[in-house]
């Protein structure tokens, strides 16, 4: 089977990154002679973090994907003698033709408000319906569709995928609104994430270990996006995540694991990546010998590896919050979207979701102490709930297989 994947890479989000890898990880455990094919938006430094002999490379940086390969793939379409032509000049799209199926792994795609990725969601998905190649949408969050243009283009394009994955009850819904029979209900699969003693290895060696001695340790994941949607209401998100970070180190005495879960150690660009933001946060902390800041690019897995050894965690950053889940850390979400209450309704724990519109420090400092006098209670609740979610986001495999072999 080869297998073409859009809309995730290794290097910046490292929620990108583990979708990317847990699909690499399992199709090739049900047939170890699966290729594939990554269009990276980041083809330079994919190339240079790809572990995996059975996975190439390609550029699909925003540019070249929305004008060169979606041109080409559209001659493809139109001109069939020129198709090997075509191919062998544009060879993401080569790549495309010859595939089995397109996994598009974007995390959130096709929602209201967010015009400039609406463009990027249908480029990404555009050229294979072009040169005839199934297009299976993996679990995301998607929707709601009300503006009319997000809904236009939704309507037009969804309903012509093999196959959606939705990520949980309220994008299912906002799904079914449109009236799709090419629909599955599913869970992100970076919850089968694995982490080897390799990966374990590589994070221990990345930072003093004796910090998560003794335990007392609480995680918390900023987040860029969420930090410029701040600042254009007028807030200063640095000094709001500063004040988190110092009420958990001087009033509730604890020590503190400040993750950059989005990280590209190569530019201080901001765009997935949240080292900037994180140093900034460092700088400014009333007690910075408590807290622990890797400031470097580490993998998923290594990240998954030190985020399970925090006692709770604090999550603006979505797949950070997936990982904490998947280590069976209680967590609390600071989030903007309906994308991440619908994994936390998963497990039965969706009010422990604070939608940053609220966000206040008080009701900070009022949900992380009830989270820390529950943490074994919750903990139990996301270990009876996890072998379940795990076993749903499985389930999109056998959907990869399906539409790639018919």
């Amino acid at each position: 089977m080869k297998v073409a994947v859009i809309g995730s890479a290794f290097s910046g989000n490292k929620g990108a990154a583990a979708m990317l890898e847990s699909g690499v990880q399992q199709l090739s455990a049900r047939d170890a002679q699966t290729r594939f094919i990554l269009l990276s938006m980041y083809p330079r430094s994919d190339a240079e973090q790809n572990e995996y002999p059975n996975l190439r490379v390609l550029d699909a940086s925003p540019l070249r994907l929305g004008v060169l390969l979606n041109s080409a793939a559209l001659l493809h379409r139109l001109l069939p003698p020129l198709r090997k032509t075509i191919e062998r000049a544009v060879p993401e799209v080569g790549a495309l033709a010859t595939a089995d199926v397109l996994l598009d792994q974007g995390g959130i795609t096709f929602v209201d408000g967010r015009g400039k990725f609406l463009i990027y969601n249908v480029a990404s998905i555009l050229p294979a319906l072009l040169v005839g190649t199934p297009v299976v949408k993996c679990a995301q969050a998607m929707g709601p569709f009300t503006s009319p243009l997000n809904r236009f283009a939704a309507k037009t394009l969804l309903p012509r995928v093999a196959a959606i994955v939705s990520r949980g009850a309220v994008t299912h819904e906002h799904l079914t609104g449109l009236g799709l029979d090419n629909l599955h209900e599913g869970a992100d699969l970076a919850f089968t994430l694995e982490v080897t003693d390799r990966d374990a290895a590589l994070a221990q060696a990345a930072v003093d270990m004796t910090f998560f001695e003794g335990g007392d340790v609480v995680g918390v994941s900023p987040s860029a996006v969420l930090r410029k949607s701040a600042e254009a209401a007028g807030e200063d998100y640095v000094a709001e995540v500063q004040r988190m970070i110092d009420h958990l180190t001087g009033t509730l005495g604890k020590k503190v694991l400040l993750v950059a879960h989005s990280a590209r150690s190569t530019t201080d660009k901001t765009h997935n990546n949240d080292l900037p933001l994180c140093r900034e946060v460092f700088a400014g902390l009333s007690s910075p010998d408590r807290v622990l800041f890797p400031d470097e690019e580490l993998s998923s897995q290594a990240l998954r590896y030190l985020i399970g050894r925090c006692d709770v965690f604090v999550a603006s950053r979505f797949h950070a919050m997936v990982s904490s889940l998947a280590m069976g850390v209680p967590t609390l979400v600071i989030g903007w979207s309906h994308k991440y209450r619908e994994v936390l309704d998963m497990f039965g724990l969706a009010e422990w979701a604070v939608g940053h519109d609220a966000y206040t420090d008080e009701l900070f400092a009022e949900r992380i102490g009830l989270l820390i006098d529950q943490e074994e209670q919750v903990r139990s609740q996301l270990e009876a709930s996890l072998p379940q979610v795990k076993a749903k986001a499985l389930r999109q495999i056998d959907v990869i297989e399906d539409v790639a072999n018919a």
